[in-house]
């Protein structure tokens, strides 16, 4: 087993409450931050571990850091985006719900660094379950000293609240996320004026990061930064949590260093332990549904024929042609007898439901998207379909407030990239696929596109 910063003592009995998290060592990267480290300094340590944004854009976490305005003569704010919503993506859940203090710890750390006194969780309100293991958390930090006034004699101070969200996908994106957190409808914001780090809650300065983030910052003000940095493979530093589902014999939730082979990690028991039922491996979505889908010889290895890496990087070579993200680590396996048209249709179908509808091209066109994608799903489609979809996926990418429009777009686009023969079926045989279990009758795409391993 590799090593584990996240996770490492996830089983220990008890570790949700407070005493239990402090024998294993919690806050203890608190004490060092507060009692000799200045605020820059935490921040420096974060720029030299080169930690990246674990929500899925992959952008350096330090540097971030630095683009607040604290110089405004306004109050600074974090927020902790806990609203996933991404689909296949369940890891920060899993930390809220099992080690809550950590979440915090790094939360306070966050907070010294860009120096906020107000802190908030905005958490998807579909975890309700997990709201009171949070506020009984932050009552146990706050009682041992560890949030409040004047933490631990050094002048510093923080609340933190949580705050439920609708339950709207939408208010991942950060500035939906601010707008809902103040009360209003969560449309994104334009960019600019809003950058949140100079105009972002109550148009004060403020720092929005993911739940994976800040949790990873005890270990990297523990450990150093430049230690931390000794982790992974080239810019994707450290350890990963990827949400591991569909047709693979051990789902589940796993932290791994980057740099691991995508291929180890699919089918070596440390791991998801192989396809299931020991069928051939099919596509897989690397990084929840809003991220381009890869078949089989793609995801193993890219264009150029080397392993693909469960890094950035690696997983970005070729770009979207060849190419797919990381993202939020939400891990999608599909095997041989999957239907890429009805799973494509079925992420459509999220994305028109999901749409703030803001946005004209997000709007009308991933309504257009779904009712084409039910047309040739349910052996209704027309030759002139396919094209037709992959234009409408066209009008809608980069032309959107946010990144919603992009996510409804590539997987219809790489979808019809390297799975065009499955939409070809559909439309040269609408009688079979009017059979609600086609896609468990047979594999519908060229053995060219399965995995041999």
């Amino acid at each position: 087993m590799r090593r584990q910063l996240l996770l490492k003592d996830i089983n220990v009995p008890g570790i949700q409450s407070y005493d239990v998290y402090r024998r294993q060592g919690g806050y203890t990267a608190v004490e060092k931050a507060l009692r000799g480290m200045s605020p820059e300094q935490v921040t420096e340590e974060v720029k030299l571990s080169g930690l990246r944004g674990r929500g899925g854009a992959g952008f350096p976490t330090g540097l971030k850091w630095t683009f607040i305005d604290r110089k405004s003569g306004k109050p600074v704010y974090l927020v902790c985006n806990a609203d996933e919503s991404e689909p296949g993506t369940f890891k920060d859940r899993y930390l809220l719900e099992h080690i809550p203090h950590l979440l915090i710890e790094g939360m306070i750390l966050a907070s010294y660094a860009i120096g906020a006194n107000t802190a908030y969780i905005y958490m998807r309100g579909e975890f309700r379950w997990i709201f009171p293991i949070l506020e009984r958390a932050i009552a146990e930090a706050k009682a041992a000293g560890f949030l409040g006034s004047n933490i631990l004699g050094s002048g510093f101070s923080l609340e933190i609240h949580v705050h439920p969200g609708g339950g709207a996908y939408i208010c991942g994106e950060e500035t939906a996320l601010l707008e809902s957190l103040e009360g209003k409808r969560g449309n994104p914001r334009l960019k600019p004026p809003y950058f949140p780090a100079v105009m972002g809650l109550y148009h004060c300065p403020t720092l929005v990061n993911n739940v994976e983030t800040l949790a990873t910052v005890p270990s990297i003000i523990t450990m150093g930064g430049a230690e931390y940095a000794r982790i992974g493979v080239g810019k994707s530093t450290g350890t990963k949590l990827i949400s591991a589902s569909g047709h693979i014999n051990k789902p589940g939730v796993y932290e791994i260093e980057l740099g691991l082979p995508v291929e180890e990690f699919i089918y070596s028991d440390e791991y998801c332990g192989g396809i299931w039922k020991g069928r051939q491996l099919k596509a897989v979505v690397a990084g929840g549904s809003s991220v381009p889908i890869l078949p089989a010889d793609l995801i193993l290895k890219t264009a150029k024929g080397e392993p693909r890496l469960m890094t950035y990087e690696s997983l970005a070579e070729g770009g979207f042609q060849t190419g797919t993200m990381l993202g939020s680590g939400g891990f999608i396996v599909m095997d041989e007898t999957t239907c890429i048209v009805r799973n494509l249709w079925n992420f459509t179908r999220f994305y028109h439901h999901e749409s703030c509808g803001q946005c004209s091209p997000c709007r009308e066109g991933t309504g257009w998207m779904e009712k084409v994608l039910h047309r040739i799903e349910h052996g209704e489609g027309r030759p002139h379909d396919i094209d037709l979809l992959d234009d409408v996926a066209k009008k809608i990418e980069g032309k959107t407030i946010c990144p919603l429009g992009d996510a409804a777009a590539w997987p219809v686009s790489s979808a019809i990239r390297h799975f065009r023969e499955d939409f070809e079926y559909h439309i040269r045989y609408p009688e079979k696929v009017r059979n609600p279990k086609h896609f468990e009758i047979e594999p519908l795409v060229p053995r060219r596109h399965l995995a041999t391993a």
